[in-house]
């Protein structure tokens, strides 16, 4: 279906402007006409009646690099209107990767921790046939096919453990690795890479900081004269407004060394809108008016939808981010059998509520109880649907006993459920609202067993356009289609315009609903075997079209595959792109 003619929609365009009735013919994977009462020639024809006709979403911060290697469909993201995916985000790429075994293995332990996807995969499922970043398109090109295109950054996580290997979590790096790093990060832009995406937030299971961390301003000076070589690039990147809140020096550091720059900076918590961030957002949003003053291109990034945690001891880092090591030997025993054993153990007892006590971040699951819900159980026994304070009440138990009691009589696969932090919602729609940020962000492609991500663009959809008229229809589309493509330099899609891709959807508005997540066990566990993860029921879309391609029929995902690698549009990867 790559020509085809849509007649009686409602054409939302992706720029803001009000909505118009219209008909669309799409030739070619183009579209090609738009105007009233167009005539069919040889197309199929579409009737949209009733229906809004848009340009395809765009999921703006997704971690499906490895993901999309044994999940090539993309659940459930045809459903929900996905046509673009943005990869390589907070530094988490698989490449360039470094020849020695041992610095590869590092990099996908990494990822796997951060973004709470499993090991096996990683390494049954990836060819691991390339070093360079170039050579890492050239086979993600040729091998995977999607339902989605995709464009992606290189991370400089990635770049520093292919140049420096392990030494990379220890040291600063010398001048001529600093000049590998350059040549590396090059070989990916002239490529067709994003730009590069970069991690100032996070540690890891051992408490250590990130190796990104590590890097001194020499090393970021290098770097950034790359990037500013070109200037359809973007340089993306986490800072900690969530843990240790270090995120106003780190602006301050950026500032610095960005300052008279021609670089586009995106930036993942620059500007809180959380509630038990408020200690820290007078003095970011300072530093961000500061930089804009200052002629810094900044756009932060905003999550629509709060950070919500499921405790899982199958795969989690929410202990470990939460500064509590103790549970976190629980998702780092081997088999359920040694889970159980810890969960029991009187001596691990008394350490895990010393950890909570004392240790765990105030903010944290573990220290506000009456947010976490004990919901899904693995054999039945219960109670569920009751949170783990009245639990621990009930039966007079510290509340670190309480869950080790309740996931032991339930089963080591249980989970627990977090409430979304509360957060400032008049914020996060002047911050959509803000020319100049970067919205419908999320960890799609990550966090399997707490689904982040997939679908939650629809909430733009139903909460904030339909149901409680917060923005209209034409600036949520354009939240997540025409202002991200401009962003992304992805100039030729994301507008309903003569000339542009056609990556389009059709739905109805009074039928799209925010789902329900439900488990799909269908993740490969690196064993033999499958884990489990969650995913949603499609929105659903009346129709999804990737390059003119049916990716979504209504019901269900069509098994098409025309997604295809973008490039930013700028003089050096045009002509990489045409290629």
């Amino acid at each position: 279906m790559s020509d085809i003619l849509i007649k009686g929609g409602t054409v939302v365009d992706g720029t803001g402007a009000p909505a118009y009735k219209s008909d669309v013919r799409i030739n070619g994977g183009t579209i090609v006409e738009i105007g009233e009462d167009l005539k069919p020639g040889s197309e199929k024809v579409y009737f949209a009646n009733g229906c809004m006709v848009t340009p395809g979403f765009i999921e703006s911060h997704t971690h499906y690099d490895g993901t999309m290697w044994w999940q090539p469909d993309l659940d459930p993201l045809p459903g929900c209107g996905a046509t673009t995916v943005i990869l390589g985000n907070c530094g988490f790429t698989a490449a360039p990767v470094s020849k020695d075994k041992a610095a590869q293995l590092e990099m996908i332990k990494i990822f796997s921790f951060f973004e709470d996807i499993p090991e096996g995969p990683f390494v049954e499922n990836l060819p691991w046939d390339w070093n360079k970043w170039s050579e890492y398109k050239a086979s993600l090109t040729s091998k995977v096919k999607v339902p989605a295109n995709y464009a992606a950054f290189v991370g400089h996580i990635a770049i520093r453990l292919a140049v420096m290997g392990l030494e990379a979590w220890d040291r600063a790096a010398t001048a001529d690795e600093i000049k590998e790093m350059a040549e590396l990060l090059d070989d990916a832009l002239a490529a067709g890479a994003l730009g590069m995406s970069d991690n100032l937030h996070d540690h890891d299971g051992q408490d250590r900081p990130i190796p990104t961390l590590k890097a001194d301003d020499a090393e970021f000076v290098a770097l950034f004269e790359v990037l500013e070589r070109y200037p359809g690039t973007t340089y993306q990147v986490i800072i900690d407004t969530f843990m240790r809140k270090t995120g106003p020096a780190s602006l301050e550091r950026l500032e610095r060394l960005i300052k008279g720059r021609n670089i586009r900076m995106q930036v993942a918590g620059a500007v809180p809108t959380l509630d038990f961030q408020k200690d820290i957002k007078p003095v970011m949003q300072e530093r961000v008016a500061s930089m804009r003053a200052n002629g810094i291109d900044i756009w932060p990034g905003i999550a629509h939808v709060s950070p919500t945690s499921t405790l899982s001891l199958v795969k989690s880092l929410i202990f470990a981010q939460s500064n509590d090591y103790v549970w976190h030997e629980v998702v780092l025993a081997d088999t359920h059998e040694e889970k159980a054993s810890l969960l029991a153990d009187a001596d691990w007892r008394a350490r895990a509520r010393e950890s909570w006590d004392t240790k765990a971040w105030p903010h944290s699951p573990m220290n506000n109880p009456q947010d976490l819900y004990l919901i899904d159980s693995e054999n039945g026994v219960g109670p569920t649907g009751i949170t783990l304070k009245e639990y621990a009440d009930e039966r007079g138990l510290h509340r670190s006993d309480a869950m080790a009691e309740w996931i032991l009589a339930n089963g080591t696969r249980s989970t627990v459920h977090m409430a979304p932090f509360p957060k400032d919602e008049q914020l996060t729609i002047e911050l959509m609202n803000d020319p100049r940020t970067v919205g419908n962000i999320s960890d799609a492609g990550a966090h399997l067993q707490m689904l982040c991500g997939g679908g939650e663009n629809i909430l733009l959809l139903t909460k904030y356009a339909r149901d409680e008229k917060l923005m209209s229809l034409e600036q949520a589309v354009h939240v997540m289609t025409g202002k991200l493509a401009n962003f992304f330099g992805l100039t030729d899609r994301g507008e309903i315009k003569v000339g542009k891709r056609a990556d389009v959807v059709v739905f109805n508005l009074d039928e799209v609903q925010y789902q329900n997540m439900e488990k799909r066990f269908d993740v490969p566990d690196g064993k033999g075997g499958t884990s489990w993860r969650f995913t949603r029921p499609p929105a659903p879309m009346r129709l999804t079209l990737v390059n003119g391609v049916s990716v979504f029929d209504g019901k269900q995902y069509t098994g098409a595959t025309p997604g295809e690698f973008l490039a930013p549009a700028n003089d050096q990867s045009v002509a990489i792109a045409a290629e």
